[in-house]
């Protein structure tokens, strides 16, 4: 009865909070709005369904009747089918789940649109790619193009994140796989397998029962949206598996742990060589290794994966980018943006509006079950990795290096807090779920998200 109480009350606070974040732009109380010293034009383009980066647009497409099959599919029958298949079906079919559920809410949108086009818009990397003709060269000068303002700057999302998110785009052109549907289709396949990263990881840290739980609604997640097309999905699907490579080293449930823990270490290393936010995963890795069975079990996960994530930023040093340098470049070049004129006194709570929006009223009713002072004392794994990702959130959000469309920035996070739906009460689930799908269904068919 008292964990039923705090679920209402935090869905209340949730319903409440993102009201008030689509309600108070339109009231105009000075600098709590979205965006100031902008013409009406601006204001139109990057704050017109704030907190959602988009536009309001109510539209259908023909991936709405298959977004609606799936999602209503997955609610009714998901938890029955996740308990019943046997255990290695489980990751793939939640990772084919996910994926058919993502392209249909960005079929929502239309394949040029919602898909083919979306990475070749004038920011995204996909437009910087043609430039690269010296591999060696662009990441020796990387850090030197960062700053805007000048005759070479690196375009909004290049500069915005280190050298690996374009190296990952121009690999993809050098081996024939060019243009926006192969750059799409990569991201969609790697953002959807954190699914069954996390589902992995699961059960690895607090058991079967509660993976297959998780299942559903990691599989059907409204953070989807943003996963198709995004390389912030990319992002968010390398940095589940290393967490969830890390899960199977400590708790030895793999084969070969060191092997699993090297592996962890590559990934996570060349995570934040994707995104500087992506330094943040240190939490729920700390969050895992706290999992442990005993300190030998942490250090026989942990010293592999330090030794190789070192590798990696070794190798990035050798080739001319350091990592804090272009953090704090970076930094610069945020500031020089449309980052000034996006006021922290809305931003700081109407961020967590949009992630309520991207993880769903059930994954907040899950979240508010996390704090269970008992479990927690115990090391339950899972408990303690979406405490840690939300933990993750705050970090980041106070950092002012987050303003607005954290509803993908933050994927690498907001996707493991999807996986708290499983600490609700098995009898609830199809509720739950039925009410991230209808959130996620409303949300992507009201506004047209800007990707």
């Amino acid at each position: 009865m008292k964990s039923a109480r705090r679920e209402i009350v935090a869905v209340t606070l949730a319903v409440l909070l993102v009201a008030a974040a689509f309600a108070i732009p339109h009231l105009h109380w000075g600098i709590v709005t979205p965006l100031i010293n902008s013409t009406p034009r601006e204001i139109e383009m990057y704050a017109a369904a704030a907190p959602i980066f988009g536009w309001w647009n109510a539209h259908v497409g023909w991936g709405t009747i298959p977004a609606i099959m799936i999602g209503v599919g997955a609610a009714l029958w998901g938890p029955a089918v996740a308990q019943r298949l046997p255990w290695r079906a489980v990751p793939w079919v939640t990772w084919a789940t996910s994926c058919a559920w993502a392209f249909a809410l960005a079929m929502i949108d239309g394949w040029q649109r919602g898909f083919a086009r979306r990475l070749e818009t004038k920011n995204e990397y996909l437009r910087q790619v043609p430039s690269v003709d010296d591999i060696p060269y662009a990441l020796h000068s990387f850090s030197s193009r960062i700053r805007d303002f000048q005759p070479d700057s690196w375009i909004t999302h290049v500069s915005g994140h280190p050298p690996g998110a374009l190296l990952t785009f121009v690999w993809l052109d050098r081996i024939g796989l060019s243009g926006g549907a192969w750059a799409g289709l990569l991201c969609l396949l790697v953002g959807s397998s954190a699914a069954a990263a996390i589902v992995v990881a699961a059960r690895a840290l607090s058991g079967e029962d509660l993976a297959r739980r998780a299942a559903p609604f990691v599989a059907v997640a409204p953070t989807a949206i943003w996963v198709a097309v995004s390389a912030d999905g990319y992002f968010a699907g390398v940095a589940a598996w290393g967490l969830a490579l890390l899960a199977l080293a400590v708790r030895g449930t793999a084969r070969l742990p060191i092997l699993a823990g090297a592996a962890a270490g590559l990934l996570l290393g060349w995570g934040i060589f994707l995104n500087y936010g992506l330094g943040l995963i240190a939490l729920p890795a700390v969050a895992v290794l706290i999992a442990a069975k005993d300190v030998r079990s942490a250090l026989r996960a942990v010293v592999p994966a330090v030794v190789v994530a070192m590798a990696v930023v070794g190798v990035f040093a050798l080739v001319g980018f350091w990592w804090f340098d272009g953090y704090t470049l970076v930094q610069e070049r945020y500031w020089q943006g449309i980052a000034a004129n996006r006021p922290f006194q809305y931003w700081s709570w109407a961020n967590f509006a949009s992630v309520v929006c991207a993880v769903g009223l059930g994954t907040v009713a899950g979240v508010s079950r996390a704090f269970d002072i008992k479990l927690i004392k115990e090391r339950s794994g899972l408990y303690l990795v979406i405490l840690a990702a939300l933990l993750a959130t705050v970090c980041a959000d106070l950092s002012m290096l987050s303003k607005a469309e954290v509803e993908r920035i933050w994927l690498p996070y907001t996707v493991w807090l999807t996986a708290a739906g499983a600490l609700l009460p098995p009898r609830s689930h199809r509720f739950w779920l039925g009410l991230n799908v209808l959130g996620a269904l409303v949300l992507n068919s009201v506004i047209l998200t800007n990707w």
